[in-house]
């Protein structure tokens, strides 16, 4: 007989939020995870009494007032905004690209110089029909940006030519034209005071969690222990890769201390020249305007994936869109597994859109009605 309603593999966002409604809702969930705690990749490490972003650097941000208001109702969240730099040969510009940035690559003072100069880079490209990443950023932004800025950064982040990559990669980058150095236009921006471990225990609050607990090592004595399983892993994983393997980027960290209370002077650079290694320096202290007389920082390096490195962007090509596509099929022939999060959905998600899926998912389930701590508000949740 089973113990629990729900088996919930994964104690990452989508699995403490879905674990937290069902809960609040009278069922009773167990919730595992292989790692040596929960949280996902949004788990923080304190090192010298900073909250250092372990799987690197997450910026919450949304529009929606309601899943602003929930996450709020855990812990408060502070007003970070996200406006990093890009490094190219010693030199800094301001991202995303703006007017700043375009002032420092080309002087230029006018939003219709900045477009004009845009413009005469992309003729003189003979770029008409964007059809690969790197036609469709000189389209967007010309060719000097492109070189400087994206091209490298692109090539390392993805460990292909920008030729080879699709142009809706590209189409994320925000472009303004305005002197405006904050990253997303989202109405409600920050970062959890305390960390997002202060998040992910709120979630988790009363619920059971075993970690060091991998499923496919325990499958047959946790499966049975439940009436439906919650899984949030690799899709291909669960089906023991009958398909072939579905393709991820993987990224690599190398965390450091530093004997000065503040080393860049910003949350994140972007490295853009080829030549070096990594592609970004996390100093963490400044995602909560800390003022430790030490520092940490992460120089995040992009990988090649593989079944024993961790899955962090999917890559949404022809080829891993097939195989997706059967394990799909494959998966709704399921009568007690839900599906949820990145991993299980093969499909890049920010935090926000993560969170408002399993609230969507436990609704549902739970005969289509809200519910939670903001059971009116979630009618208006959309992903």
């Amino acid at each position: 007989m089973a113990v629990y309603d729900y088996l919930i593999v994964g104690a990452g966002l989508f699995g403490a939020v879905f674990a937290r409604e069902m809960t609040d809702a009278g069922r009773k969930c167990l919730v595992i995870d292989k790692r040596c705690h929960a949280g996902g990749n949004v788990y923080c490490e304190q090192i010298e009494g900073i909250n250092v972003h372990k799987y690197g650097p997450h910026i919450f941000h949304t529009n929606d007032r309601t899943i602003w208001e929930y996450v709020n109702s855990f812990v408060p969240f502070n007003h970070f905004i996200y406006s990093p730099l890009a490094e190219y040969q010693g030199v800094l510009y301001n991202m995303p690209f703006n007017m700043n940035t375009f002032y420092q690559m080309w002087k230029v003072k006018t939003p219709q110089e900045a477009m004009d100069k845009i413009a005469e880079q992309v003729k003189e490209a003979g770029i008409i029909h964007p059809n690969n990443l790197e036609e469709q950023a000189i389209s967007m932004v010309g060719v000097d940006i492109y070189n400087k800025l994206i091209k490298g950064y692109t090539e390392k982040q993805w460990g292909r030519k920008a030729i080879d990559l699709p142009k809706f990669i590209i189409k994320r980058l925000p472009v303004r034209f305005n002197y405006d150095n904050n990253y997303f236009n989202d109405t409600y921006q920050g970062i959890p005071v305390g960390g997002y471990n202060k998040l992910i225990d709120g979630l988790l609050s009363g619920v059971e969690v075993r970690l060091n607990c991998d499923f496919f090592k325990n499958r047959n004595e946790v499966a049975g222990m439940a009436n439906a399983i919650v899984y949030t892993g690799k899709l291909d994983e669960f089906y023991d890769y009958k398909f072939g393997l579905l393709e991820y980027r993987s990224l690599r960290f190398e965390h450091e201390v530093l004997g000065v209370a503040n080393y860049q002077g910003v949350a994140i650079i972007n490295s853009t020249d080829i030549k070096v290694p990594y592609t970004r320096t996390i100093e963490h202290k400044h995602f909560e305007f800390g003022t430790q007389s030490k520092t940490v920082i992460t120089r995040e390096f992009s990988d090649e994936s593989s079944v024993e490195k961790e899955a962090y962007y999917p890559i949404n090509d022809v080829r891993n869109e097939e195989i997706l596509k059967k394990y799909v099929e494959l998966s709704k022939l399921e009568q007690n597994v839900i599906f949820g999060g990145r991993l299980a959905e093969y499909k890049y998600y920010d935090m926000h859109q993560v969170i408002a899926a399993a609230l969507k998912k436990a609704r549902h389930i739970l005969n289509k009605q809200p519910v939670g701590a903001y059971q009116a508000k979630l009618k208006t949740i959309s992903v």
